[in-house]
């Protein structure tokens, strides 16, 4: 048993079953689909639906592997298109400190997946078990350019679906202030008759005296 990678697998891949759960179902604390949706739409991720489905499904189906030990440089691959994607979107701005909101937590589980998938997930593992264990350098090296492939694809789908908006008002500029539009002019109704002249009527006799 290597227990030492088991723990690893274990930790990992939990947490990010976790994650990928309070996104799709809420559970844990976590807002759900329709909650993520919006903060993805306010991270320029659009539509942002389709990217919150994308990212919880990922992070539950590659988490799971990754405990499981199964296909695990395609775990790792999974993880770290989801790392680099929360990196460039969320925490780049911030350098690399977590104290300040910066990307030094996901790097280090990027550095877990990778090694994972040089080292192999170790017994027991599905891998192992099937005989399909998959692991060296090379392996970790197909993992990273999987997962940066990944981080391209969602960045560029995300840039195709957001749209121009329209341009906002001067900052304090109260909304009342804004040019009311013109009122359509009411046009007359067709084929109306003129109405006909008014005739004085005749005065009335004088009353015999």
């Amino acid at each position: 048993m290597k227990l030492g990678r088991l723990i690893l697998r274990a930790v990992v891949g939990g947490f990010f079953v976790g994650h990928g759960t309070q996104k799709l179902f809420g559970w844990f604390g976590g807002h759900g689909l329709d909650g993520t949706s919006q903060m993805f739409e306010s991270l320029g991720l659009r539509p942002g639906k389709a990217h919150a489905a994308a990212a919880g499904a990922a992070e539950t189906s590659g988490g799971a592997m990754l405990v499981a030990g199964a296909a695990t440089p395609l775990a790792a691959s999974i993880l770290i298109a989801t790392m680099l994607t929360a990196i460039n979107r969320v925490h780049v701005k911030n350098g690399p400190w977590a104290t300040n909101g910066g990307y030094e937590y996901n790097v280090v589980l990027i550095a877990a997946a990778l090694a994972l998938a040089e080292t192999g997930p170790g017994a027991p593992s599905v891998d192992v078990a099937s005989g399909s264990e998959m692991y060296g350098p090379l392996w970790a090296l197909l993992a990273l350019a999987g997962g940066v492939a990944g981080a391209a694809g969602a960045h560029l789908i995300a840039e195709r679906g957001t749209s121009p908006a329209e341009p906002a008002p001067p900052a304090g500029t109260p909304a009342s202030s804004a040019p009311a539009p013109a009122p359509e002019p009411i046009a007359a109704a067709p084929n109306a008759p003129d109405a006909p002249p008014q005739t004085p009527e005749p005065p009335a006799p004088a009353p015999n005296a």
